[in-house]
């Protein structure tokens, strides 16, 4: 049995979808998709404790969580942590730090994937869990171009070159790689405990998503796509 911290780690105002986060899905608030999904992860998964705590500055989004009729503990945002130009890690650390209890891992879920399943969610805390070495895990899709290949740049003679210049003339040849899609995040909380760590200095793992699951919310189109999607899925 292990104790987990699921984190939900959302700012009020967005640049790219006005207040996005507590804004509605499918007729209902977007949070609700990320609820619905750690809800039903905890009571498929009953062999685990869970804690669920939100950082936000939006006392919209506090009381559209309240609304759910989920136990949750809030965790203010502080003003250092709520630029443009703050690691989220850095958020989802100052949650765990925050919260009382002894955890084992926290899980991060992002409110602007929501198409998530609870198999996804199982999926990425499964490779921490059979890995003792791993510091974490987190979710990704295939990705649809490489930089060994078909990305490119302006480089400083006006013309576009590739980003990688791998040499290779087919696809097949160049190394594999994936797109993340900030929709999991799962941290050992040894790892949480390095105050100055990054992601990618610890030991981590991936998780391949569906490829649907590579989209996120960050504009009105974005929003608009989701819910086509999410119709179709549910009809599956």
């Amino acid at each position: 049995m292990n104790n987990i911290l699921f984190t939900i780690c959302a700012r009020a105002g967005s640049k790219g979808l006005k207040n996005k986060n507590i804004s509605d899905f499918l007729g209902k608030p977007l949070c609700y998709q990320t609820l619905s999904v750690y809800d039903a992860f905890r009571k498929k998964h009953a062999e685990h404790n869970y804690h669920l705590a939100l950082n936000t500055d939006s006392l919209e989004l506090i009381e559209q969580v309240k609304s759910y009729n989920i136990p949750f503990e809030y965790v203010e945002r502080t003003p250092e942590l709520s630029g443009d130009f703050v690691s989220k890690l850095d958020v989802i650390r100052d949650t765990y730090r925050k919260v009382e209890g002894d955890f084992d891992f926290a899980i991060d879920l992002d409110l602007t994937s929501p198409l998530r399943t609870v198999d996804d969610v199982y999926g990425v805390l499964d490779l921490a869990l059979k890995n003792e070495s791993a510091d974490g895990a987190f979710s990704v899709t295939d990705a649809r171009r490489s930089p060994y290949f078909n990305q490119v740049q302006k480089n400083e003679d006006g013309f576009y070159y590739p980003v990688i210049n791998y040499g290779a003339i087919a696809r097949q040849q160049v190394p594999e790689v994936f797109d993340m899609n900030a929709s999991i995040y799962v941290y050992r909380s040894s790892f949480l405990k390095k105050v100055n760590k990054q992601l990618f200095e610890g030991k981590m793992l991936v998780y391949i998503m569906r490829d649907n699951g590579v989209l996120d919310i960050d504009c009105q189109r974005d929003k608009d796509l989701m819910e086509i999607v999410a119709n179709y899925l549910s009809n599956e």
